[in-house]
């Protein structure tokens, strides 16, 4: 007997989607009216998320250091260590108009992130790893 499987139960979820990269199939988040789109998005374990600026304002891609998985590595545009020296140098993180930041996702979890310059407007997301 031949089976039919069901056109939902075969695509990813619309988050898993959500914007794949033009050069491959990286979700992407991009960075537009001091906003991360989507706000949340849920991936595999290995998977690289590419986030893009498609405003005329720079911005950060910076972790929360207390809110990703125990031993996830530690992420931020700039490539900085700690949220500290993120916030350090704030410069050195700032993603431009056109650009991109990309990181891969090992660890299971949830990892909150943020905007250092836009965070008291709210500028933050979160990556679910599953």
């Amino acid at each position: 007997m031949l089976r039919t499987l069901g056109l939902a139960a075969a695509l990813p979820s619309a988050a898993t989607l959500a914007g794949c990269s033009a050069s491959g199939n990286a979700p992407v988040v991009t960075m537009q009216n001091f906003a991360f789109q989507p706000r949340r998005l849920t991936v595999a374990p290995g998977t690289t998320v590419e986030w893009t600026n498609d405003s005329d304002d720079p911005h950060t891609v910076t972790a929360y250091e207390d809110e990703i998985p125990e031993t996830a590595a530690y992420f931020a545009s700039g490539d900085f260590d700690t949220e500290s020296a993120a916030r350090n140098d704030v410069g050195g993180g700032l993603v431009g108009a056109g650009d991109s930041f990309t990181h891969t996702f090992e660890v299971p979890g949830t990892y909150r992130y943020y905007c250092i310059p836009h965070e008291s407007s709210g500028m933050a997301g979160e990556i679910v790893v599953e």
